[in-house]
């Protein structure tokens, strides 16, 4: 059997696991196009590959090569216009039954719908499993990554949808309380818009508290979760890092800023093992570099035998068996390498590197004003503002027949 190169780096440890960074909604549409532009000689094992990653009827008798699935506002974006129809009518249907909501609402709604119809696809492998595997990921506003009342709300609205619904809270001060709570209460989180070793350990911190409540409330945790979200290529790519090194004259070479990233993911990783907690690391934000002689991902190849999730959307999954041929093998020991001191020391001039790296880099009200998470969030908060509209003309749609 020709093994995927995700299924390939997950037996450098069988305790990691692939998850798919997406709507379950897209896979079919995703494979259909991604097979059709294979090379002739590699369709049937792709074929077989993408096939063991997921497939609907598999999954609904309890398998998937998938851990678990990802989404935030962009994904749920892409798996609407990937139906754009059925979507539009699926939004004049709730408008019909909710009368009087408003745009937001109905927006709101639509969300929680899409995120429902994805975790019931893989509910039969978090049933077979016993819950440790088949969550859906679903994310709260990101445009209120401060609101604790609006984030609580919306984070009990979703887990209320499946037993298999994580919820995804962003890492800001105002999050990690929601965070703790949600803990408290027994529901599975997900910490995104995370790219820091202060906020991990913020992050750690708050789940330690919720699970001491959980515990003395008597209840059932057997099926709980909770995976922290390293956005590694975000860090070094939307924040300050390369501004801040130019300013002050320092050369950061591509590998540099690798390593930089994975030295943070890295220092997370090593300090939640040692202190045993139960949250796991999830790598997202990964790139494949790929000159047509020689490629690698570092995102992963670096993280190599660790106990992570890694969470591939569809592109990176795709340009990854493009460039099979031409990737290194996986190194198991990869995750124990330390990181360069000298290159460390040359990163830790940037008050930005410092602001990631170090322990105590920031405070918690500083995280939603760190470079990478304004970047992120201001992202986030444009695909929902463009979620939002294309539900006011759905209702506008529907009004028009209406009259």
């Amino acid at each position: 059997m020709s093994l995927h190169v995700l299924e390939k780096l997950v037996a450098t440890n069988p305790d990691s696991e692939v998850w798919w960074d997406s709507s379950p909604l897209v896979f079919e549409t995703w494979k259909r196009a991604t097979l059709g532009q294979a090379p002739d000689a590699k369709r049937a094992v792709w074929q077989r590959q993408l096939s063991r990653l997921f497939d609907p009827a598999r999954a609904a008798e309890g398998e998937m090569g998938f851990g678990g699935v990802t989404t935030n506002p962009p994904l749920s974006l892409q798996a609407i216009q990937n139906d754009p129809a059925f979507w539009m009518q699926e939004i004049r249907r709730i408008a019909a039954e909710n009368p009087g909501a408003d745009v937001e609402r109905i927006y709101w709604l639509t969300y929680l719908e899409t995120a429902r119809c994805g975790a019931q696809m893989t509910l039969p492998v978090y049933h077979a499993s016993n819950g440790r595997r088949g969550h859906v990921s679903g994310q709260v506003d990101p445009r209120f990554v401060s609101d604790y009342d609006r984030m609580l709300a919306q984070g009990l609205e979703l887990a209320a949808l499946a037993p298999n619904l994580m919820v995804k809270i962003p890492g800001s001060a105002e999050g990690y309380r929601v965070i703790e709570e949600l803990t408290a209460r027994g529901i599975s989180t997900n910490n995104t818009t995370s790219f820091t070793v202060p906020q991990y350990m913020a992050c750690m911190a708050a789940v330690s508290r919720g699970l001491d409540r959980a515990k003395a409330a008597g209840l059932d945790l057997s099926r709980w979760r909770s995976v922290i979200t390293h956005m590694s290529a975000r860090l070094g790519n939307v924040g300050d890092l390369k501004a801040q090194a130019e300013a002050r004259g320092i050369t950061l070479t591509p590998d540099e800023i690798i390593d930089a990233e994975m030295a943070v993911m890295k220092r997370a990783y090593h300090h939640g093992r040692a202190t045993g907690h139960p949250s796991k690391m999830l790598q997202c934000s990964m790139r494949v570099i790929d000159d047509g002689t020689t490629a690698h991902s570092r995102h992963i190849a670096d993280l190599a035998g660790g106990d992570v999730v890694y969470t591939c959307p569809p592109g990176y999954i795709a340009q990854l068996m493009q460039a099979e041929d031409r990737l290194p093998p996986f190194d198991a020991g990869a995750i124990d390498r330390e990181p360069d001191a000298a290159l460390i020391a040359k990163l830790r001039q940037l008050p930005y590197f410092r602001q990631a790296y170090d322990f105590d880099g920031m405070a918690p009200e500083e995280f939603s004003q760190f470079a990478a998470f304004a970047t992120t969030a201001t992202e986030f908060a444009a695909a929902t503002r463009k979620t939002v509209d294309f539900v006011a003309r759905a209702m506008e749609d529907r009004q028009m027949r209406v009259a």
